[in-house]
């Protein structure tokens, strides 16, 4: 069988087979506990993507080996905060980390992590950076979207090549929260209505005033509104 003949016939497979019964899923599931089919797990949960913000013109402006000190720092503060937080990297996509939340409590411990991260990128990288490179610095800006929904973990991949696809809208959206365009970027961190719906616009207040921490809502997403925020929680 020629490799066009074995790639007709796999996808043949994919959209002929009936889906194996979908579990409903307690724990993030891993490539270990899937197997490759029309086969899954379904998950309720919420999805945060952690981004940093012009990275094209980050990497125009400095050497590769500058840029790469940069994203190392993002990607390690944002990592260790959101597993602090009792989240689960998924993926790392070049300056970008995706991380899944489940629990009681995933969106208030997605959103603390996102706060957490926000502060990190103001008073550990952007001031050590500043102090390293003086006027070579370039302020590190960054997104971070949440978006909470039931998703659909199914096993993708060839021979050992294997991964996750995470199927479902909290996975496109929390994405699309960090980049879609007309985005007011004095807003670092973005969730969509259906997290605020678990969230609630008074768990995060400002200490000032007591008033809500979040602006919006914006109605420029296909699903639904969203709300933004640019405060910060000190480790």
């Amino acid at each position: 069988m020629t490799l066009r003949d074995d790639l007709f016939a796999k996808v043949s497979e994919y959209a002929r087979s009936q889906w194996a019964p979908i579990p409903q899923g307690r724990v993030v599931p891993t490539e270990y506990s899937l197997t490759h089919g029309n086969t899954g797990i379904h998950i309720d949960a919420t999805v945060l993507y952690a981004d940093i913000d012009g990275s094209t013109g980050m990497v125009d402006a400095m050497t590769n080996m500058m840029a790469a000190e940069y994203y190392k720092a993002y990607l390690e503060c944002s990592a260790r905060l959101i597993k602090d937080n009792g989240g689960t990297i998924t993926a790392y996509d070049g300056d970008r980390v995706m991380a899944i939340f489940m629990g009681d409590v995933q969106v208030v411990d997605a959103v603390t992590a996102a706060l957490q991260i926000n502060w990190a990128v103001q008073e550990i990288i952007n001031p050590t950076f500043t102090a390293v490179y003086q006027g070579r610095h370039r302020e590190l800006r960054h997104n971070i979207g949440i978006d909470k929904s039931k998703i659909l973990a199914a096993k993708i991949g060839v021979r050992v090549d294997n991964d996750i696809v995470w199927v479902g809208p909290a996975a496109n959206y929390a994405a699309k929260l960090t980049s879609f365009e007309n985005m007011d970027s004095k807003f670092q961190i973005r969730i969509s209505e259906q997290a605020m719906q678990v969230l609630g616009l008074t768990h995060f207040t400002r200490t000032v005033d007591g008033t809500s921490v979040w602006e919006g809502p914006y109605s420029n997403l296909p699903r639904g509104q969203h709300y933004s925020t640019n405060c910060q929680i000190p480790l």
